[in-house]
């Protein structure tokens, strides 16, 4: 750690600096930040953009008294930082550790442990008016990036700050490598935007990375490329905002910390809500980010050739290949879940809609409506933004939309927000909706092609964990289960990954005396009568999935075996959050793995039978 860094503990030690040792702390942190998100993981080029314009801030407002809310939370470690937890940083991400966000329990100066996007200025709408009901004098400060903008929430508290008068700074983040929707109002004012050269000087920082992007079709023009464009380039920011209530101001270098103060104090003065565009370069200072947009979009990983990510990359574009009806869309993520060789192959066919779930769930069910077949690549936990289109707008009208959920199940270091743990149980509620569930590599691929064969709604959903690679044989199709293991007394039912759970558990049970039959149930919903009718043979049926039990399809399962003469055990997470670690290490704390489940047959073995069962 750095000589400057090392003595701030609160945002008031900024304050005694001068403005070579701000510059040096600025070299300082982005060291800190690329040692450390190199030695733990996390989020790089976003951090590494907002040095001087978090200095800034932190100069001019006064946390934890002002109140500062970020949108999303993954630019918050030089806030982080500067508020007193630089000797924290070696535990990020670490079970027990920091949290790779803002993280309420860790620091009063974190208010939201925000890591879905485009919700910042609701909660800043909303502590606004609470702070005025009661008198309170306290300023807020909303910082979000212009990617986050692109969401509908993001808008609709726009409006309502706009609408309210209410004294809010709004800090938008402008770092030229975010995806956005089309959205034609930002679009209006092309001429009077470029003929600025104080903004179009800012811009040209941007010029050779943008033009060293792909060439895109028609329907991804209409879909990201456009709206980015119009947001960071085509568009009069002030008649964007004005028009709502919302005073504008800028942009500004957001590397400059002199202009950034004066541009925040300026901003101080004002009643009402007011925007300060700041420019900023994601990646900043560290060539390898600033040179790699995939990096820089997110965080430090990439798609391991063993995940199954991979699996589905690979096989989104042999059925791109087969069928010329297949669209990809994605909502902000194409590189994370595998979709950049589709855009790739078939741009015409990708779309990006930005961060909007929502819209990308019903702009794919009118798809479908209009004859196309449309595969919708996200993270399991962003689809819980999307339910009710997913179910009334997808799942009512019967359309055969394909949802293809990366990071299902526990996700570890990302924690609470990300564990993609609510899908099936959500899911499996929707009348229509089919659920499959690989246990390899193989099987992602085999079931995107089985889906595209069904008349209807499917969820594919897959971890962020390595897949294992089995032989042809191993490889079901449709929705018939897999009997893996036979044995008599015991079954088990390992649901995707889980698989690997149950069979590591009919082996520690082998030693006991125990053959214990196992099933790959493939489709989750619905279950294969076979396994069923197979399951109901035996004396105990445990079930094994790495999403909610209450609720969840092994439960589904239990009540599919309510009239026979077993004993069934649903295994699952917890109705709770959970922190961030090691993801085998929660499902190992959870008895979601072979030793957990071996111990959990012998406990039932262990008990009486309950008379007249």
């Amino acid at each position: 750690m750095g000589k400057l860094l090392a003595k701030i503990t609160s945002p008031a030690d900024l304050l005694r600096l001068s403005d070579d040792e701000l510059a040096e702390l600025s070299a300082e942190i982005r060291t800190f930040i690329v040692d450390r998100v190199n030695e733990n993981g996390g989020h790089l080029g976003s951090n590494l953009g907002v040095v001087e314009m978090t200095i800034a801030l932190h100069r001019v407002f006064d946390s934890p008294s002002d109140v500062v809310l970020w949108d999303t939370g993954h630019q918050a470690y030089v806030h982080k930082m500067l508020t007193g937890r630089s000797e924290d940083f070696d535990s990020l991400r670490k079970e027990g550790g920091m949290s790779g966000y803002p993280s309420r329990v860790e620091s009063d100066h974190d208010w939201i442990e925000n890591s879905h996007a485009s919700t910042v200025l609701g909660y800043a709408h909303g502590l606004a008016t609470a702070f005025e009901s009661k008198g309170i004098n306290r300023r807020i400060v909303a910082v979000i990036g212009d990617g986050a903008l692109t969401g509908g929430m993001a808008f609709e508290g726009l409006n309502n700050l706009g609408h309210s008068g209410r004294d809010v700074t709004i800090i938008l983040n402008d770092n030229g490598r975010s995806y956005a929707p089309t959205i034609s109002l930002l679009s209006e004012s092309l001429v009077k935007i470029r003929s600025n050269p104080l903004y179009m000087d800012r811009q040209r920082r941007f010029e050779n990375w943008n033009q060293n992007l792909p060439l895109v079709g028609k329907i991804s023009s209409l879909g990201v490329r456009a709206t980015k464009a119009a947001i960071r380039e085509a568009f009069e920011p002030r008649a964007f905002f004005e028009p709502l209530g919302v005073r504008y101001l800028g942009p500004f270098d957001g590397h400059d910390i002199s202009e950034m103060e004066n541009a925040l104090q300026n901003a101080k003065e004002f009643e009402g809500p007011v925007v300060v565009h700041v420019m900023t370069h994601k990646g900043r200072g560290y060539a390898p980010a600033e040179n790699d947009p995939i990096k820089n979009m997110h965080d430090m990983g990439g798609v391991k050739p063993e995940s199954y990510t991979n699996a589905f990359s690979e096989a989104i574009v042999k059925l791109g290949e087969e069928h010329d009806d297949v669209v990809a869309i994605t909502a902000a993520m194409p590189d994370s879940t595998g979709l950049l060789p589709f855009r790739d192959r078939f741009p015409d066919r990708f779309i990006d809609v930005g961060i909007a779930e929502q819209h990308a769930v019903t702009s794919a069910a009118g798809m479908a409506m209009g004859g196309l077949r449309p595969v919708i690549a996200l993270y399991a936990t962003f689809l819980s933004r999307a339910f009710d289109q997913t179910n009334l707008d997808v799942g009512l009208h019967n359309q055969p939309v394909i949802f293809c959920l990366d990071r299902a199940g526990i996700t570890g270091e990302d924690g609470p927000s990300h564990h993609g743990i609510y899908d099936m149980a959500l899911l499996s509620k929707i009348p229509n909706m089919t659920i499959l569930c690989p246990s390899s590599y193989q099987e992602v691929q085999q079931m995107l092609m089985d889906a595209y064969r069904i008349d209807g709604p499917v969820c594919i959903r897959w971890p962020k964990t390595a897949a294992p690679s089995v032989s042809d044989a191993e490889v079901g199709s449709g929705l018939s289960a897999r009997k893996v293991r036979s044995g008599t007394g015991v079954c088990l039912i390992g649901f995707g990954k889980m698989l690997g759970a149950a069979q590591e558990a009919a082996d520690l049970l082998e030693a006991d005396g125990i053959n214990a039959t196992v099933w790959d149930p493939r489709a989750a919903k619905p279950l294969d009568p076979a396994l069923v009718e197979d399951a109901a043979t035996h004396d105990i049926v445990v079930t094994i999935e790495d999403g909610l039990a209450s609720g969840g399809v092994g439960a589904m399962a239990a009540n599919e075996l309510r009239d026979a003469p077993c004993r069934v055990e649903v295994l699952g997470v917890p109705t709770e959050f959970l922190a961030q670690g090691n993801a085998d290490a929660i499902l190992a704390r959870l008895g979601l793995n072979g030793e957990g489940v071996a111990a959990t047959v012998r406990q039932i073995a262990s008990q009486p039978r309950p008379v007249g069962s």
